[in-house]
């Protein structure tokens, strides 16, 4: 998917659609997980990781590879949707599982930060390939290879062992998933993480649109997207040394003000070289908070609805996906890419108090 997000735009671009065609077009890839989050997370809890696997490989397959037959706009909003999608389901599918494999405490916060490498290696790996590729194949090659990718997954998950189901209090009345909101707790930790990855968002929205106005190659906004990617594995890296050291909610902050502080600065990078390193400083902030926001969550919520919380959390942040490319291209045709930075640093800066409150959480 994260290849698929860089070449697809580049496409698009290149074929003389707007910037708002672009934000269309990228909002499609979370337009699918808001819808299946929930069902997903249900049908995790019920069937494991295999199946809801299995289906996702399908999925992703499909749309890369149908890029590569038809590569022009309404294709590529139709492979968008499958990639998104696919992804989506895999992803609440893995982290359900590792979350029930793993115990308590410690373990659990060293299992998410594991966990979250794989992620970030595709965020490197995705953009520098079909970057890559694009310039010395076109664009058809880059869609083959993407769409050949999630083929190969199949052959490292068939062999994994599946956890037992928990004993599930199915007696319940209330309102289903979303009574997870009554816990004010759930409340501002999914708030919290709807900041910071908006944030995420926005850098893989603007650096494309950015290079592209300022004469980089594919090869060179692939890179850039890449080293985000790249610091945020390496940071995850290390990340359960500093859990042992840190709460969960500490490194949460440390991530949202660095956030706040990086995206005032960068519109004024104006070249590949500084646009490169904001860009590493970036992913190594929002590198930590994922692992940090699963540990937390899994903590808070009974074990025989880790699926639907999973679920839950994925429906608020791709609903934002959906939205903020919308939103970023219009800011972006009216105020100018530097405005779209700064909104998201006041944004995010606001955030800060809000995250401060995750201290109030013992479990963690």
């Amino acid at each position: 998917m994260a290849g698929m997000r860089l070449a697809s735009p580049l496409l698009a671009l290149r074929q003389g659609y707007s910037e708002l065609a672009v934000g269309v077009l990228l909002s499609l890839y979370a337009l699918t997980q808001v819808f299946l989050s929930l069902p997903a997370g249900r049908y995790a809890d019920k069937h494991g990781l295999k199946r809801p696997f299995a289906l996702s490989v399908v999925a992703a397959a499909t749309g890369g590879l149908l890029a590569v037959a038809f590569p022009i706009f309404p294709v590529l909003c139709l492979a968008a949707l499958l990639t998104g999608g696919a992804t989506g389901t895999a992803v609440i599918a893995l982290q359900r599982h590792v979350g029930r494999a793993a115990g308590g405490g410690m373990e659990l916060k060293r299992a998410f930060s594991w966990l979250a490498i794989g992620p970030a290696f595709s965020n490197f790996l995705g953009p520098f390939v079909a970057g890559f590729v694009i310039d010395h194949a076109g664009f058809r090659t880059a869609f083959a290879v993407m769409g050949l990718l999630p083929l190969a997954t199949w052959y490292f998950v068939r062999t994994a062992r599946e956890s037992p189901a928990p004993e599930a209090r199915r007696n319940r009345t209330s309102g289903g998933a979303w009574d997870l909101w009554l816990d004010p707790m759930f409340r501002r930790l999914i708030l919290v993480n709807w900041f910071l990855s908006s944030a995420w968002d926005v850098h893989t929205f603007v650096v494309p649109v950015l290079g592209n106005a300022r004469g980089l190659s594919a090869s060179v906004i692939g890179t850039i997207l890449g080293l985000f990617a790249a610091a945020a594995a390496v940071v995850r890296v290390f990340l359960p040394l500093l859990a042992a050291r840190f709460h969960e909610w500490v490194l949460i902050v440390a991530a949202m003000v660095a956030t706040t502080l990086i995206y005032a600065v960068y519109p004024f990078m104006h070249v590949a070289l500084t646009m490169g390193a904001c860009s590493i400083l970036l992913g190594a902030a929002l590198g930590m908070v994922q692992p940090m926001v699963m540990s937390m969550l899994h903590h808070i919520t009974p074990e025989h609805r880790h699926g639907e919380a999973v679920g839950m959390r994925m429906l608020v942040i791709n609903a934002s996906s959906v939205a903020m490319p919308l939103l970023f291209g219009t800011a972006g045709a009216a105020i100018g890419i530097s405005g779209v930075f700064w909104t998201v640093s006041a944004t995010v800066g606001a955030g800060v108090k809000v995250a401060l409150g995750l201290r109030a959480d013992k479990t963690s």
